[in-house]
């Protein structure tokens, strides 16, 4: 099992070069994805903020887009916002996507898969640029054999929706239908986002308009994050629990389901953590720090200690069947690993 990181320009406001962290790990490592430009994605614009660009940021992300090739290692561009606004089905969208396919393979050297959420992009690339592999971002939520039949013209690879992380029963069927019908499947191990999320179409679509969002006034006195909101009540911190990530220490339990496994590290504040505690199979600190989006704020000045895990954790969430309501070992777990610093 390889594992797929996310790139991050270097401003050098004391954060480390992720080139620095991607050479110590390479030989775990299978690819790298990463945003073009403003072109909307499933985070932030890289290079623009309130109307200021740095127009170095191109120059830096080719130079080390060139230099992550020489690392061995394959990329992967992320065209995954959720929206695309009026030109979702456009030839503006369609000759956008081609230009930076070209562009990447003159300078580059091209790129080995494009992962969308867009079945138009999809199709722009399979018919252009059919050499590229087209992945379905897990913002799809593709979680059905059903789902990904009905696309199956469009992707040659499919993030399994992360709500069924736990589901191996339903992990299994998805790889079992995807070595059938040559296809791969992929996993995102420490998703922060709850399980089954009610706010992930909004806060997805509100991420592609960030660039709008943060150049309008907007109201101050409500977080549209239902996560954050959820956790200013600590009666709700069990919910945390019943996520869709997965710990290092279980990582092994995906062996022969995932041959590469992304880790969300692109916005991630200490991404050499995340990605030391999966390659060793193992953290000794505060669960939170492993997630993108992290709660660490939001629990402080409790921790999650990943020691006090109970030894039954794997086995009894892998056999869960989603009864909350009538449940309460979550809450018992929680007790046992809650730690004040």
């Amino acid at each position: 099992m390889k594992f797929a990181v996310g790139y991050q320009l270097f401003e050098g406001h004391g954060e480390e070069p992720c080139l620095n962290w991607m050479r110590d790990y390479r030989e775990h490592l299978h690819e790298v994805y990463f945003p073009w430009g403003d072109m909307p994605s499933g985070r932030a614009p890289m290079a623009t903020r309130e109307g200021g660009t740095d127009w170095s940021a191109q120059t830096r992300l080719e130079q080390d887009l060139l230099a992550i090739r020489d690392l061995g290692l394959n990329l992967d561009l992320l065209l995954n916002a959720n929206c695309h606004g009026g030109r979702a089905i456009s030839r503006h969208l369609e000759n956008q996507t081609g230009s930076i396919l070209a562009y990447l393979e003159e300078k580059i050297g091209g790129v080995d898969t494009v992962t969308t959420a867009s079945p138009f992009i999809a199709r722009v690339v399979k018919q252009h640029f059919p050499a590229v592999e087209v992945r379905a971002s897990v913002n799809m939520r593709l979680g059905t054999v059903q789902a990904m039949r009905a696309v199956a013209d469009l992707f040659d690879g499919f993030y399994a929706q992360r709500d069924y992380n736990r589901d191996f029963k339903r992990l299994a069927a998805l790889k079992r239908w995807c070595d059938h019908n040559d296809k791969k499947l992929y996993m995102l191990a420490n998703s922060g986002c709850l399980s089954f999320c009610p706010g992930q179409t909004f806060h997805d679509n509100l991420v592609a308009h960030e660039a709008e969002v943060d150049e309008t006034r907007n109201v101050d006195d409500w977080n549209p994050h239902v996560c954050r909101r959820l956790f200013r009540d600590r009666k709700n911190w069990p919910a945390i629990l019943q996520a869709t990530w997965v710990r290092p220490e279980d990582l092994h339990l995906y062996e022969g389901l995932f041959p590469v496994v992304k880790l969300a590290t692109r916005m991630h504040s200490r991404p050499r953590l995340v990605v030391h505690a999966y390659v060793n199979r193992c953290h000794y600190g505060n669960l939170l720090d492993l997630f993108e989006p992290g709660y660490g704020p939001d629990f402080a000045p409790f921790i999650l200690d990943n020691r006090r895990f109970p030894e039954d954790w794997a086995e009894r969430i892998n056999a869960c069947r989603g009864d909350c309501d009538l449940c309460d070992y979550c809450e018992g777990v929680l007790a046992k690993i809650i730690r004040k610093i």
